[in-house]
């Protein structure tokens, strides 16, 4: 494990909120925190609606690929991040769990994904800050 906080985003499917709340954190921490993001049941791919908003605003994650929820994802993270699909992590001692509820972008175009990826940036942009000054424990 590093010395850098971790956070590690879950979704059912990885394909669409978790996947562009990894990408904020990513685009916003830089290297100062260790990002993750899976699913229990990942789909094949990432959803294209999700890949274009971000896009819009800089970030790419065409390349991301959705990942399988394990316990050692957990325990190798420090913050667990629901993102509000039912999903749930193991429950293991010393992290802190969060249930974060934005809308479930499956099935939708760019146009109705872009207010989801900005209600997840302002989600990470609290969290950040949180990290940053040692309140997320």
């Amino acid at each position: 494990m590093s010395d850098k906080p971790s956070v590690l985003f879950v979704c059912v499917h990885n394909a669409g909120r978790s996947q562009m709340a990894a990408a904020w954190l990513a685009h916003l921490a830089g290297d100062r925190i260790e990002v993750r993001s899976a699913g229990s049941d990942p789909g094949d791919d990432v959803n294209p609606a999700a890949v274009e908003a971000m896009r819009e605003v800089g970030i790419d994650i065409s390349a991301e690929v959705p990942k399988r929820l394990t316990v050692d994802a957990v325990q190798e993270s420090d913050v667990c991040v629901t993102m509000g699909c039912g999903d749930t992590c193991p429950i293991l001692p010393g992290k802190r769990y969060l249930d974060w509820r934005p809308a479930d972008p499956a099935g939708l175009g760019v146009e109705a994904v872009r207010p989801i990826r900005d209600e997840i940036r302002v989600l990470v942009e609290d969290l950040v800050e949180q990290i940053t000054y040692g309140t997320y424990t």
